[in-house]
């Protein structure tokens, strides 16, 4: 199965767009299909090709909604015309005109009915030509759309002698499509602009000029400006250079965009290239500050506002806007698996994971209309047949009806509710991957976090020296380093950062994998280690329990207990999620029980299990989730992997590690505990607002229905109940993109 988009360039209509993702489901060789109305786009997982598969959508998408055009996106198609708001605008303002016109005539000149006729006519023709074709093609094709309906009531209108309200009704429905299409479309632009994070182009290094990086430049023109003094640096701004002077050092000194590099499509360059990053640029693909240093904007990824400094060494992500230095790169990754493009990607797919309201909106539309329609059908011709008034009077009720009853603002307002909610939630440094996940964070029953990387930096330091006999903690600490300076585990870099005498040279040094190091340091058999490297050696360490025991000479010296730094938010992270009543905080870790208490009262988790492997992990989460409800599980790790995915709402720290990225279900780009309460907070804002238009539009066409069966609503206000309530919800909805945590 291959995975393709398309663009539906015209699409204007949401409850159009969901009987077009039903069908296209239901067809042979599909195994899923998802529109997504705000953004105009098809996805489709099919056995056939793109090219193939396309004149079958665009059968099908011809067969519901006339006029909305098929194209692939992987062809490099699918960017929609403008959107002609102008020619609308003038049009509107003209049929106005003409209204205004003919009132006059009609009521304050008492010309002959036949010339405001004449006058609301042309209003009403050149204020819904477009509905009225739409209209009668819908008709020709025996489906019931709104502007089937339309069409019918301004006909019907005219047809009983309304010529003003027709008029009206065609005036008001144009002016409010060209609001609603104005409101959808600011807000796909401002989702649209979230994704606007990587750049599509790189200034690649040419090969002479990569060679020349790290030669030292010492004219006195570069040193003199305060130049880092590498052969990269911008030279353009210097007023001699400017007119041709060479550089006393003779090492190339290019412009951007001239002599040494050369602007070139960022999915060209391959890894291991080098690109030049100039001052007030965003960085197009991952890689590694080689020369340079410089404050970088990394608030676009991680909706952090604190720069980042840079310089040599450094990893650096795609997104991240260079400060006021130039900057040279190694790329580490391609342009597909960059930061801003994954972050990208987890945007636009977000749309096909969709949550419990919106399929219930979606259903309920479906249900929902065919009902009104009877209704309307009873409301036309069962009170005439029992003598309750003439079938005229009763035909025009049964049209306000149905104009009244349109869906479009439930169907519209409810999608676009959840992806301003995910376009919030990315602004604030959280890609939330479908509606349904932000219905898991608004609500969580419990909350569980692995221990390691995830509350905790993941990075050792000694927390407590015990010695034995003569043994003072510095000369311990000296002598555990010592035998431990040539080995790579991370209690070995724990022990070497606490130590601040000089080493003694190690002789012999042996490494026992998982137990640990035993040396000839200074004269003396020294062993560091784990309990099983003591009963290894044959040391008895009684009932003590320590991280590192040392032995010096076979006799035990000291006990050294070494602690994960706890993150500087995490405390507060915890206690945030506490004071949003989330009953249940659980800690889970593969440490030991000493470790994990430690860790855990320092955090504020209440409850905490140690020494678990991955299985133990998913078989805990399985069990939490059993007896608590809803469940988040909050990870970073490729260890975490399976109990990311086994939870209601994986969540991965930070961009690091693939495998529990793409497990999850939400990602805290700012690898902060303390996001995770403000994703809550932000999903519960956006789910308010979602409820809210749900029960605004049902009320107001619950009353207007009433209303226009009773014969108490004038056909303008059945317009406002369709569009009217639409543009509310949709300016409503879209409010939830200025949401901050």
């Amino acid at each position: 199965m291959a995975k393709h988009k398309y663009t539906l360039e015209g699409l204007n209509c949401a409850n159009c767009a969901a009987k077009i993702e039903a069908h296209i489901a239901r067809m042979e060789g599909v195994a899923s299909a998802n529109v997504d109305f705000i953004g105009k786009t098809l996805t489709v997982q099919t056995d056939s090709s793109a090219a193939l598969f396309l004149p079958r959508a665009q059968e099908v998408v011809d067969s519901i909604e006339q006029g909305v055009r098929v194209s692939s996106q992987e062809d490099g198609a699918g960017t929609e015309a403008g959107s002609g708001f102008s020619s609308e605008i003038w049009i509107a303002v003209a049929s106005v005109a003409l209204f205004t016109v003919s009132f006059v005539l009609e009521h304050v000149l008492q010309a002959p009915e036949v010339w405001s006729a004449i006058g609301f006519g042309l209003s009403a023709l050149l204020a819904g030509w477009r509905v009225f074709i739409s209209g009668f093609q819908s008709l020709l094709r025996r489906k019931l759309d709104e502007n089937t309906l339309m069409t019918i009531a301004v006909v019907a209108a005219f047809c009983l002698g309304e010529f003003s309200e027709a008029a009206m009704v065609a005036i008001l429905f144009n002016l409010g499509e060209i609001l609603e299409e104005k409101a959808v479309s600011r807000s796909r632009r401002s989702i649209e602009h979230l994704a606007q994070i990587r750049p599509d182009t790189a200034r690649l290094l040419l090969p002479e000029q990569e060679a020349s990086q790290g030669e030292a430049c010492t004219d006195a023109c570069c040193t003199g400006h305060g130049h880092d003094g590498n052969a990269a640096h911008e030279h353009e701004m210097h007023e001699h250079h400017a007119h041709g002077e060479d550089c006393a050092c003779a090492l190339p000194h290019p412009a951007p965009g001239q002599a040494g590099e050369r602007v070139v499509d960022a999915r060209e360059v391959p890894v291991g290239s080098v690109i030049a990053v100039h001052p007030f640029e965003r960085i197009p693909l991952d890689g590694a500050v080689l020369t340079g240093h410089s404050l970088l904007d990394s608030s676009a990824l991680t909706g952090e506002s604190m720069p980042v400094e840079a310089g040599p060494g450094t990893a650096v992500l795609s997104g991240m806007m260079n400060g006021e230095s130039l900057l040279t790169v190694r790329v580490t990754s391609d342009f597909s698996g960059s930061a801003a493009s994954r972050i990208i990607d987890m945007v636009e797919e977000s749309a096909a994971r969709k949550g419990k309201a919106e399929k219930l909106i979606t259903r309920f539309a479906a249900i929902y209309t065919p009902i009104v329609i009877v209704l309307a059908v009873l409301l036309m011709v069962v009170p005439p047949l029992i003598g309750w008034g003439d079938f005229s009077t009763w035909f025009y009720r049964a049209m306000i009806f149905l104009v009244a009853s349109c869906p479009c603002a439930l169907v519209i307002s409810v999608p676009l509710g959840f992806y301003a909610g995910i376009g919030a939630q990315s602004k604030n440094g959280v890609l939330v991957k479908g509606g349904k996940y932000i219905e898991v964070l608004e609500k969580p029953d419990a909350v569980v976090f692995d221990k390691t990387g995830t509350l905790t930096s993941g990075k050792l330091s000694v927390s407590q020296v015990e010695t034995l006999g003569t043994w003072d903690r510095e000369g311990l600490l000296r002598l555990a380093a010592s035998a431990e300076q040539y080995s790579s585990h991370p209690a070995a870099k724990a022990l070497l950062a606490a130590n601040s005498l000089p080493l003694f040279a190690a002789e012999q040094p042996q490494e026992v994998a998982g137990q640990g190091v035993s040396a000839v340091v200074n004269g003396k058999q020294v062993s560091c280690g784990r309990k099983q490297l003591m009963d290894r050696i044959g040391v008895d360490v009684g009932t003590r329990t320590a991280s590192i025991f040392v032995t010096v000479d076979g006799v035990l010296a000291g006990c050294i207990d070494l602690a994960d730094t706890l993150k500087p938010d995490a405390a507060e992270g915890v206690r945030r999620l506490k004071k949003l009543r989330i009953g249940r905080v659980v800690m889970l870790t593969g440490d030991n029980e000493k470790a994990a208490a430690d860790a855990a009262a320092k955090a504020g988790v209440d409850e905490y299990h140690a020494g678990l492997l991955p299985e133990d992990k998913v078989r805990l989460m399985e069990s939490i989730r059993a007896e608590s409800g809803k469940t988040i599980f909050v990870g970073d790790g490729i260890n975490d992997a399976p109990v990311l995915a086994a939870s209601d709402c994986g969540v991965a720290m930070g961009l690091g590690t693939d495998a529990a990225i793409e497990a999850s279900d939400v990602v805290l780009t700012a690898d902060k505990p303390s996001k995770l309460a403000d994703a809550v907070s932000l999903a519960r804002r956006s789910m308010r607002v979602v409820r809210f238009n749900i029960v605004f539009a049902l009320a107001v066409k619950a009353a207007v229905l009433v209303l226009a069966a009773t014969g108490r609503a004038p056909m303008w206000l059945a317009v406002f109940a369709d569009v009217g309530v639409s543009i509310l919800s949709v300016a409503n909805a879209t409010r939830v993109l200025r949401f901050r945590a």
